[in-house]
């Protein structure tokens, strides 16, 4: 990529483009016929000292004249046969066909960018703003269909429409108190000043209305951006690192019938129905009702602790729970289904606020035929009731992850288990507001703007604090209110959306942008 020193930079993206300098394609294209305007046209290449040396015979050559460019600036475009020697020699040539304002040839004029220089320049001459450039960079960075889509939502103008909207609404909001502090005394007001206030207060609350939204949205589409964490907890063989395998599709995991095998977390992440999704085997739950005091090493115990705590911080906590022999199982074929004390501990500790809860029946493959699989079903949502545990975000799904004689695995049930974990995903990450373009958008809220977010809506409580401070009527005594203070809050909520969109005149508001041209 590479930019002139004067007047401005341009944009560099899978070709190589170049400064309006009708000199620097004169002396690559001696030729050459004048350019018309987005047109594309075959040119061949030669170095401006030797002519006589060709550097690429047929070379596509497109000129686009501001604004209408990418980053508003005149915009030359070379493209080039692909090799490594034909780009470096065009580079080369273009560095010497730059001149000074004297006709000099000086290869100082024509530069290498700096990282996110074209998308600065592009936000600059207002082609883009703050919200669209930070979902350029998630573009870039899209992994999956699911992450592709959010990005593709953060480009549309329509979030950064309601942005500038709220912005708006609050200095006109603004003016109307600063009406009232300079003006009551001498100037007659159509309304009282009381009615005035009351009606700026009722117009703040349906705007913080919207910022709430949006922060809850920005937070669902975090998930789609960074990856939604799953932990697998369960006791000991309860089946946890054979579901990750087939899940997988590869031995992610020891899988043993020794009991403490898996010790430490074991992290896989992989796309499912193109939600990107972080996987956690935990070691399995246990304590003295399963195994003596002395049998527990420390560092299972550790082991344990750590599974504790990822289960705490995951999105979506897994139970597997296996059928089971009992202890009569040779003379009554009896099967049983049981939750151990720890097991049960940790997943009373779930958030059903912040975290989903799955519960999966495994070892399917045990029930024989004087049992069946939706009786063992119901006897493990009686054991969920029984023993107060979180309600399951989905149904209870059965699976079963044994191999057939042949060495298959038979995998009954995992597909379907996949399925309505996507479907879970998608009722965890759809945006909430109505259907409107700017609700749609808002799940692609950056984090950087969800802060932003957050501190406008605390900015905004405290102006209603000044209003309600001394108020327990809900009728307004302007005599008994700050206003200055009031519309002081008023001030910096609108300053929090400036910086987001980097429109209008906040005096911090170059702090973000190298932070966010950088990506």
């Amino acid at each position: 990529m590479l930019i002139c020193k004067a007047p401005k930079p341009i944009r560099a993206m899978a070709c190589k483009k170049f400064p309006k300098n009708p000199l620097i394609y004169q002396k690559l294209c001696p030729c050459g016929s004048t350019l018309k305007p987005r047109h594309a046209i075959v040119r061949t290449l030669h170095h401006p000292s030797r002519r006589a040396e060709v550097l690429d015979p047929k070379a596509l050559v497109l000129f686009f004249p501001a604004p209408q460019t990418v980053t508003g600036e005149d915009v030359l475009e070379l493209h080039v046969h692909g090799g490594k020697a034909v780009v470096q020699s065009v580079l080369s040539a273009i560095a010497l066909a730059a001149t000074d304002d004297e006709g000099k040839s000086d290869p100082s004029i024509v530069r290498y960018a700096e990282p996110g220089e074209f998308t600065r320049r592009a936000f600059y001459n207002n082609r883009l703003d703050l919200t669209q450039v930070e979902a350029l960079g998630d573009t870039l960075s899209a992994e999956t269909e699911q992450q592709r889509r959010l990005a593709v939502k953060g480009t549309s103008a329509a979030l950064s429409r309601q942005y500038e909207s709220w912005r708006q609404q609050l200095l006109y909001a603004r003016g109307e108190l600063e009406a009232l502090i300079d003006f009551s005394e001498d100037q007659h007001f159509d309304e009282s000043p009381a009615h005035l206030i009351g009606s700026v207060r009722d117009q703040v609350l349906s705007l913080q209305r919207g910022v709430t939204t949006v922060i809850e949205n920005a937070s669902r589409g975090e998930l789609l951006r960074n990856g939604i964490d799953l932990a697998l907890v369960g006791a000991p063989n309860a089946g946890k690192s054979s579901l990750l395998n087939r899940i997988v599709g590869r031995e992610a995991a020891i899988v043993s019938q020794e009991e403490g095998t898996t010790r430490d977390v074991i992290e896989v992440g992989l796309d499912i129905g193109g939600f990107y999704c972080k996987f956690g085997d935990v070691a399995g739950l246990r304590g003295k009702s399963t195994a003596s005091e002395a049998s527990i090493s420390s560092i299972e115990v550790e082991g344990m602790r750590r599974a504790k705590e990822r289960a705490r911080v995951a999105d979506v906590v897994i139970a597997i729970i296996p059928v089971e022999q009992a202890v009569d199982y040779v003379r009554s074929g009896r099967l049983q289904v049981e939750i151990n004390d720890e097991v049960a501990s940790t997943l009373r500790l779930c958030d059903l606020e912040k975290q989903s809860v799955i519960y999966v029946l495994n070892k399917i493959d045990l029930i024989g035929p004087n049992e069946d699989t939706v009786s063992m079903q119901g006897r493990l949502m009686h054991k969920i009731s029984d023993k107060q545990l979180p309600r399951p975000s989905l149904p209870v799904l059965a699976v079963s992850c044994m191999e057939d004689q042949q060495g298959s695995h038979a995998t009954k049930g995992v597909h379907e288990f996949l399925i309505r974990l996507t479907d879970l995903f998608q009722d965890m990450t759809a945006a909430s507001g109505g259907d409107s373009a700017a609700w749609e958008s808002s799940i692609g809220a950056t984090e950087r703007q969800r802060l932003l977010l957050e501190q406008c809506s605390s900015e905004l409580q405290n102006f209603l604090d000044q209003l309600d401070r001394d108020d327990t009527s809900h009728d307004l005594d302007e005599d008994n209110i700050d206003i200055v203070l009031a519309a002081e809050s008023l001030r910096n909520a609108a300053d929090c959306l400036a910086k987001i969109t980097g429109i209008g005149q906040v005096a911090n508001v170059e702090e973000v942008l190298g932070v966010v041209f950088e990506k």
